[in-house]
């Protein structure tokens, strides 16, 4: 048994909560703005006294409407101004906020609402109110519906008129540190998702010290994120809580189809996102080099980035052959590659997933540092993530200050800390088994290294143990397929047969400009192509490239390309992306047979 620590860098008031944030904002920074949002296609300021009167002008239309201390208040909607602002709000009515994932449909509507028995619900768009009113006569404790895009917030105004400041202020003080700010429904990759009960303590002792640790990434008045992820996802709040803590300016932006036109109008110092969001930014700018003609050039500029970054981590750091070529390139296509991301930003915090080393060395080497990091919903996001000053690339990093890390003798990660969850929102069964010993048990597989920097190498209900006997950990291999530009996902199967194998489904977007540029017909699709033996070779590199990372009994030895691509819709991801293995393995039962036959 291995365990870390590191020693808290932020005291979490014991009598606060995270209401005190925008009290304080407007109190110390009044003129500085903590928030934009978009008005007229155009980012407007929202300075911190502005959007404290905002809030409390929601609060006043909660409290009026018969929101008591302590319902659970729904809250559906795409990532947005709107989705901060009522999330402070509901917590300035001493209420709980319950986050939906604006995909959801009617009956994860109906779970997560009868489940938390919320009492009211904000949402967005026309299709959440219908979603809502099509099982709200199976959530008897439903009073209130309110709509974004229907002038919801204007009737929260109206309706807290006569409300006084006095009992707005009461209200947002009636909550203590170890009270219930939040229950976040897990994204459920098996069984229905459970409510994970997330205290106002969780909030500041993992903002807190994140903020603290990162400090030059969130200074006052000079730094900003523009979050795009969805706030449902615990990720996504503490893309926001941060921020506002630091306070630095935080945007919103409800999707990333237009990300580039986003971050180029935003400019943020400071990026938060997944894997698949760098892996894009990569991808597409190799795919337009290549395009454009200049493909050996971007694949020249990549190795150097990639050689520099590690030669960082030598003590003679790099060459001055070296530094001249990255120079060179610096000009050439680094710089182009930091004015897509927004060209003011340094670094990007990325977790959700495993990042990859290439990549990781990549985006340090071009001058813009991804801090990979790791946690779950239950750790109130991030429990552990690499410093600014101190980053090891194919690690998440140290724990949390405040917070220790421990790895079991079967490899099982436990945490420890004032960060992690309450318990399981009407589950104290599972609540009882996750929290053996005051310890979280994560499910996930690891190790620490004398510096006290965690890797995760897998799932222990995901582990797959072959007829030979071979114990795989499936994420080391998926992750490294998924890499290339072509693979959108990819399972890794085997479980009591011979061999390991994969399933494999083809990235749309960038099979197209694959298709045009290696002559197959106009409208390829994975299904028309997925027997053809240019793709196959072409997915043979990226499960080459997967197989390097795994001994030999651990390596892909037979793949399938799917016709069809596994999605939320489909049942096959949960909202946070995540696949759901058990449903792709009955769906996809033929393929993965097909796979062991002779």
């Amino acid at each position: 048994m291995r365990e870390f620590s590191l020693p808290a860098l932020y005291e979490v008031p014991a009598d606060g909560n995270l209401t005190d944030i925008v009290r304080r904002n407007a109190a110390q920074h009044p003129d500085v703005a903590v928030i934009a949002r978009k008005v007229g296609g155009a980012w407007q300021d929202v300075s911190a006294t502005v959007f404290l009167a905002e809030v409390r002008a929601a609060a006043k239309g909660l409290i009026a409407s018969g929101v008591r201390p302590g319902d659970r208040v729904a809250l559906m909607s795409r990532t947005r101004y709107e989705w901060t602002l009522l999330d402070f709000a509901i917590w300035s009515a001493g209420a709980v906020t319950v986050p939906v994932y604006e995909t959801s449909s009617p009956e994860q509507v109906q779970w997560i609402l009868g489940d938390s028995g919320a009492t009211a619900a904000l949402v967005e768009l026309d299709t959440h109110a219908a979603a809502v009113e099509s099982v709200r006569d199976r959530l008897p404790a439903l009073k209130n519906v309110w709509q974004i895009e229907a002038g919801g917030l204007a009737e929260l105004g109206r309706l807290g008129q006569d409300v006084a400041d006095a009992t707005v202020e009461e209200r947002s003080s009636l909550a203590k540190a170890d009270d219930p700010a939040t229950i976040v429904y897990t994204s459920g990759t098996t069984g229905r998702p459970k409510g994970c009960v997330l205290t106002h303590r969780a909030f500041f002792a993992e903002c807190g010290n994140i903020v603290e640790r990162l400090r030059p990434l969130f200074r006052t008045g000079e730094c900003s994120v523009l979050l795009f992820l969805p706030l449902a996802h615990v990720f996504g709040r503490l893309v926001q809580v941060a921020p506002m803590m630091a306070p630095i300016k935080l945007g919103c932006v409800p999707d990333i189809k237009n990300l580039t036109d986003e971050l180029a109008a935003f400019r943020p110092t400071l990026i938060l996102g997944v894997p698949r969001v760098f892996e894009k930014v990569y991808n597409s700018a190799r795919a337009k080099a290549q395009a454009d003609g200049k493909g050996k050039i971007f694949d020249k500029a990549a190795d150097t980035a990639i050689a520099y970054s590690k030669a960082l981590d030598t003590p003679s750091g790099p060459s001055l052959g070296l530094r001249i070529k990255h120079k060179t390139f610096d000009k050439l296509v680094y710089s182009k590659l930091r004015a897509v991301l927004g060209g003011r930003g340094e670094y990007a915090i990325s977790g959700g997933a495993p990042l990859g080393e290439r990549l990781g060395h990549f985006f340090r080497g071009i001058g813009f540092t991804v801090l990979e990091g790791y946690g779950l919903t239950e750790s109130c996001a991030a429990t552990a993530f690499n410093p600014w000053d101190r980053q090891k690339i194919g690690t998440v990093g140290q724990p949390l200050p405040g917070s220790v890390v421990r790895i079991a003798d079967d490899g099982e990660v436990l945490l420890h800390g004032e960060h992690l969850f309450k318990e399981y929102w009407n589950n104290p069964g599972a609540s009882a088994e996750a929290l053996a010993d005051g310890w979280f048990h994560t499910g996930d597989i690891g190790t620490l290294d004398e510096d006290g920097y965690l890797r995760i190498t897998g799932r222990k209900k995901e582990i797959i143990v072959t007829a030979g006997g071979k114990n795989v950990a499936p994420a080391v291999i998926e992750d490294r397929i998924r890499a290339h530009a072509l693979v959108a996902e990819c399972m890794v199967v085997g479980d009591g047969r011979p061999f390991v194998g994969a399933l494999v489904t083809v990235d749309e977007e960038f099979l197209d400009r694959w298709a045009a540029e290696h002559g197959k017909p106009t409208g390829s699709t994975a299904a028309s192509l997925r027997d053809d033996p240019d793709l196959i070779a072409a997915i043979q590199t990226a499960v080459d490239d997967g197989n390097a990372a795994v001994s030999k009994a651990e390596s892909v030895r037979k793949f399938r390309i799917l016709s069809s691509q596994f999605t939320e819709e489909s049942g096959h991801l949960t909202p946070s992306l995540k696949l759901k293995r058990v449903v792709v393995a009955k769906d996809y039962a033929a393929e993965i047979e097909a796979l062991y036959q002779k």
